[in-house]
């Protein structure tokens, strides 16, 4: 079980610097060339969608069998809830996209004009950066609590994460590199931005070893299940159709889906 922690650790840590290769991206990558993304966030959708209801909140009912086996259904059932309730609640007072509506319907040459407020552009992508750092902590806390308890979970969960961080990175990036020029800095934020899941999943090594007993860890897997399907629901796919039709979205969600599916059965 030891090792289990230390690759969920290190799982969760690189999915969470995809946020840093999305950054990088806004140098050599214009917004209107990024179409196949549509695929990827859908593809991304589905998968963690398909874990959710599949995966997640079945080891939900496990953990909470053993104590509770006439009502652990219920109890998991209100858990999903309960997750879906916070995520909703996190979202209402910190937006994800706070600030991203500067980039919305301006193309790449209208950054690149001389303009006469690169203040506020930069304000934006510092606020980005803070808003999507506080959404990252129970996707973090997700990830590893997921690749702790299954690695051939973890593993495509991750990948999810990672798929899913990338226009998050390049949403940090764009403002603050189009407004003040320096790539470091862009790039700097986005690190920053990036950490925030890692920080998430020693949290929760550190609650996992030390603070929770078995009962806790299956309501928390039925929060973590809620909290996938409202991300999925709310901030994936209404971003990837801001990329690409509803077709490619389609393409993605059972593409991502069929993928974790033959996961399941492969190991």
């Amino acid at each position: 079980m030891e090792h289990n922690y230390i690759l969920a650790l290190v799982i969760t840590v690189l999915a969470g610097m995809a946020t840093v290769l999305g950054g990088m991206l806004t140098f050599f990558v214009k917004r209107t060339n990024l179409s196949a993304l549509s695929v990827g966030l859908g593809f991304s959708a589905g998968v963690m969608i398909f874990i959710a209801l599949y995966a997640i909140l079945h080891e939900s009912q496990e953990f909470l069998m053993d104590s509770f086996p006439a009502k652990a259904q219920m109890i998991a059932f209100l858990s999903f809830f309960i997750g879906i309730g916070i995520a909703a609640l996190v979202d209402y007072f910190l937006p994800a996209h706070i600030g991203t509506g500067l980039l919305e319907n301006n193309s790449d040459a209208k950054l690149e004009d001389a303009n006469p407020k690169p203040a506020k552009i930069e304000r934006a992508g510092i606020l980005t950066a803070i808003a999507i750092s506080l959404h990252r902590f129970p996707e973090g806390l997700a990830t590893f609590l997921v690749a702790s308890a299954d690695l051939k979970l973890g593993i495509p969960f991750a990948i999810a994460i990672a798929i899913h961080n990338l226009p998050e990175g390049i949403a940090i990036a764009l403002p603050i590199y189009h407004s003040t020029g320096k790539k470091r800095l862009a790039i700097f934020y986005s690190f920053i931005a990036g950490l925030a899941g890692p920080i998430g999943a020693i949290i929760g090594l550190i609650f996992a070893k030390i603070f929770l007993p078995e009962i806790a860890v299956g309501m928390m897997f039925g929060a973590v299940s809620g909290i996938m399907i409202y991300i999925s629901l709310d901030t994936l796919l209404p971003l990837a159709r801001e990329y690409g039709d509803n077709h490619k979205v389609m393409q993605g969600i059972i593409s991502g889906m069929l993928f974790i599916s033959l996961t399941l059965l492969a190991f």
